[in-house]
């Protein structure tokens, strides 16, 4: 199943995303499998100010470990975080029904 991860960083968060993010892509390298893809979200001037990550989990209590031990979460980067389920219609411009 999977579940999307949408987190807006604090209004202070980028000095603490730079400096956690060599741990966030260690992370996210250990738990690539569970990953269908992610990036930040970015503001107007093109920094980064928040997370979309879609995951493969089994269930919603999966994607939400996996949320919690990420280092972004650890250091507290994030204002509000929403993980929904979530469907793929369309993946590289092929429909899927």
């Amino acid at each position: 199943m999977q579940f999307i991860l949408i987190a807006h960083d604090r209004a202070d968060g980028l000095p603490i995303r730079k400096q956690t993010r060599p741990d966030h892509i260690a992370y996210l390298t250990e738990i690539a499998g569970n990953i269908v893809f992610g990036g930040p979200l970015l503001d107007d001037d093109g920094n980064p100010c928040g997370s979309t990550i879609i995951y493969e989990v089994p269930d919603r209590a999966m994607a939400e470990t996996l949320v919690a031990n990420d280092p972004y979460s650890r250091a507290r980067l994030f204002d509000r975080v929403e993980i929904r389920a979530f469907r793929t219609v369309v993946r590289d411009g092929a429909i899927t029904p």
